[in-house]
């Protein structure tokens, strides 16, 4: 259950930015490696047109640092002496043993009284966040909070000589977005929802293909491994969650589904996007989406395509925004709306 924040001071997301590394890689470069696998012709994996691979030397706080620029530009070198809240969310940490949210304060300059960096959440962790943050900025007298979402597994794992070879491949892309929180009222969050479901926490696994684990030297190749039988269960559970959440959302703020002016989503594949859209009975132009130029951003979809909207002029201040996404095989979902007013 969502806690109660009526009478508590309004929080506004106010920016957002993103970064993707290097130019596009089409499918063309998996397909020397691919092999017949029926998996290949399930729709939750079939690929996008283009996506990007972040470099082998290049690092979760290097694209932190990359998606905040434009921030700076729009606001000068001061806005982060000023930051007091940083929550980041790294799909493939550099350090296993380290979150990336202290280097990336000192990387940029800032000195926050809050630092988090948070590993759940998934593909909604920017929803996750922002519940975060706008928790921080409404109960004590920090002010501003920076959120950071990287994803950073196409390049590096997705391309091992073993892996690139399964299904699931090509569908994944690196990039990273960022958002700016403030305690006014100029862009306000209107509602949030974020949901657990610990009954589908054991469903997504990671596996070395043997018995060897992910940290001891040896053969096999890390990856996360689908079956046919959990696929089932994560479209199943996907295209109830992210419409679910959606709408308790929209019941709150008092908008009908259909209502909603921009509905931005995870992109997980063409199939989910589509339902989606669908069950809040939203036209297509009104559910944008980067997939086929990006491939599955998991944590970064949806920061990464409402900075590729706003700059394109497509998010109209004064309209409604609502996110939503769903984490994992399920185990988190979350929806949040803002009225939209973030700078260009």
């Amino acid at each position: 259950m969502e806690p109660d924040f009526s009478g508590l001071p309004t929080v506004s997301l106010i920016d957002i930015a993103s970064y993707l590394p290097g130019d596009p890689v089409g499918t063309e470069y998996f397909t020397p490696y691919s092999r017949s696998d029926r998996m290949a012709k399930n729709v939750m994996f079939r690929s996008p047109r283009a996506r990007h691979h972040v470099g082998r030397d290049e690092t979760a706080v290097d694209m932190v640092e990359r998606a905040v620029a434009p921030l700076i530009e729009r606001r000068g070198a001061q806005l982060l002496s000023n930051i007091d809240v940083l929550i980041t969310h790294t799909q493939l940490p550099d350090n296993p043993v380290l979150g990336s949210g202290p280097e990336v304060a000192r990387r940029l300059g800032m000195r926050p009284g809050f630092v988090y960096d948070v590993h759940n959440g998934g593909c909604a962790a920017f929803i996750h966040m922002m519940s975060m943050a706008r928790m921080i900025l409404q109960t004590t007298d920090a002010r501003t909070a920076l959120i950071a979402a990287t994803q950073n597994t196409a390049g590096p794992v997705f391309t091992q000589s073993d892996i690139r070879e399964l299904a699931q491949a090509p569908v994944p892309g690196d990039g990273c977005g960022v958002g700016l929180l403030v305690k006014d009222d100029t862009a306000p969050i209107l509602d949030i929802e974020c949901r657990t479901y610990p009954e589908f926490a054991g469903d997504m696994s990671f596996s070395t293909n043997g018995d060897r684990k992910y940290w001891e030297p040896g053969e096999g190749q890390g990856c996360v491994s689908f079956t046919e039988s959990k696929i089932t269960k994560v479209f199943a559970r996907g295209n109830r969650l992210v419409p679910e959440v959606a709408l308790a959302v929209c019941d709150r703020i008092g908008v009908r589904g259909r209502d909603i002016d921009t509905f931005v989503t995870n992109q997980p594949n063409r199939l989910f996007l589509r339902n989606w859209h669908d069950a809040l009975e939203l036209p297509a132009q009104r559910h944008p989406d980067t997939f086929d130029q990006c491939g599955n951003l998991f944590a970064a979809g949806i920061p990464v395509t409402l900075d590729v909207e706003n700059r394109a002029g497509r998010l109209r201040n004064g309209s409604v925004v609502l996110m939503s996404a769903f984490a994992h095989a399920g185990d988190f979902a979350g929806a949040a709306a803002v009225r939209w007013g973030a700078a260009v």
